[in-house]
C-alpha cells in the first residue's frame, strides 16, 4: 500500500509527463510545497522501491511499477472531482483539494461504483483524460499549449492543466474553459502578452495564463 506522500509524489510526475514536461526536482518542489532537499531524498527512496528512475540535475521518470500506480491514483482523483461536480454541484474550480482527501480514503469498490454511476466519463470536469483500469496513456494526442497558437489561428480548448481554485476561477471568468474557443489576435514579443478572442470576447492575457491551458488546433 503506498504512502499518501509517494501517492502525491507518483501523480504529479505523472501530470507533468502527461502535459509534455520534465519532472525536475525543483518543479516538484513548487507542486508538493516542500524543500528541495525532501524532494531529492524521496526521489532517491521510491527510486530504491524501482517507483522511478532518478537522474540527479536530469529530472526523474517513473518506471513501468510507478506508472501503473500513479495511473490508479489519478484515475480516483479525477473520478472524485468529476463526482463531487455532477452529484454534488461543486464548482469544477474548487473539487481539486476536496478530491485530493477522498483519494486516499476511498475503496477500489466506491471508486468502481462511482465510475459506473457516472456513466464511465473519459474526462474530468477540468477536461483532462481520466486513465481506465488498463489503458496504458492517459494524456491526448494532437493538442498543444495555447501559448504556441499562431496569430489569425482558432483552435479549440481542451483542458485546464491548473489545480489553483483562484488561478481556475480566474480562467473561467475569461471563459478559457474546455470546449470554447479561441483565436489568437496578437502577441507581444520576448512572451509577452496575447490578446485573444474567447467565444466572441476579447481579452489580453500573460503567458503564465496560457501556459496552463490545453488546445486542440481544429474546433471540432
Amino acid at each position: 500500500m503506498l504512502s499518501e506522500s509517494v501517492a502525491d509524489y507518483l501523480t504529479d510526475i505523472l501530470r507533468l509527463e502527461e502535459s509534455g514536461q520534465v519532472a525536475s526536482t525543483s518543479e516538484l518542489a513548487d507542486r508538493l510545497q516542500v524543500a528541495r532537499p525532501s524532494v531529492t531524498g524521496m526521489l532517491k527512496r521510491m527510486a530504491d522501491d524501482k517507483l522511478v528512475i532518478y537522474e540527479p540535475y536530469r529530472g526523474v521518470t517513473l518506471t513501468g511499477l510507478g506508472r501503473r500506480q500513479a495511473r490508479v491514483m489519478l484515475r480516483r482523483h479525477r473520478l472524485v472531482e468529476t463526482f463531487l461536480v455532477r452529484a454534488l454541484g461543486m464548482a469544477p474550480d474548487r473539487v481539486h483539494d476536496e478530491a485530493h482527501r477522498w483519494e486516499h480514503a476511498v475503496s477500489d469498490d466506491a471508486i468502481e461504483r462511482i465510475d459506473h454511476w457516472l456513466g464511465r466519463p473519459k474526462v474530468d470536469p477540468h477536461g483532462t483524460v481520466i486513465p481506465t483500469k488498463t489503458k496504458t496513456k492517459s494524456r491526448r494526442a494532437n493538442v498543444r499549449r495555447l501559448s504556441s497558437l499562431d496569430a489569425g489561428v482558432t483552435a479549440v480548448i481542451v483542458a485546464l492543466d491548473s489545480r489553483d481554485p483562484d488561478h481556475l476561477a480566474y480562467l473561467t471568468s475569461l471563459g478559457l474553459v474546455p470546449s470554447a474557443e479561441v483565436t489568437m489576435i496578437d502577441r507581444r514579443p520576448f512572451a509577452g502578452p496575447m490578446t485573444l478572442v474567447i467565444s466572441g470576447q476579447q481579452h489580453t492575457v500573460g503567458p503564465e495564463v496560457t501556459e496552463y491551458v490545453t488546445i486542440r488546433k481544429e474546433p471540432s
